[in-house]
């Protein structure tokens, strides 16, 4: 049963994810021509929290939310819930999707 949940989400989101905390926890590439924007630098910074607190809470590595940060990376669905609610926000007021 956890299994086919988590070929639902991957269905649903998208994205490639493990079951680890290695760098590509919860992350995929950036499409071509898509782009995700955040405020998780933003966020996490009004909130004094730390890049490694910030993975603690989300369980993901710390390269991960650099990533994020940067832009490098854009997340699972489920990772955005996760961080959205960290930060006791929607997930659009944490991403912000731009087409092209």
């Amino acid at each position: 049963m956890l299994y086919i949940s988590f070929f639902l989400l991957y269905i649903f989101s998208k994205a490639s994810f493990t079951l680890d905390r290695g760098f590509y926890d919860y992350v995929k590439l950036i499409p071509r021509g898509d782009r995700v924007k955040n405020k998780i630098k933003e966020l996490r910074e009004l909130n004094d929290m730390t890049q490694q607190e910030l993975a603690d809470n989300a369980e993901v590595s710390r390269q991960t939310i650099i990533s994020l940060e940067s832009g490098k990376y854009n997340p699972s669905i489920l990772l955005a819930f996760k961080i959205a609610r960290i930060f006791g926000k929607s997930i659009e007021e944490v991403f912000i999707f731009e087409e092209e």
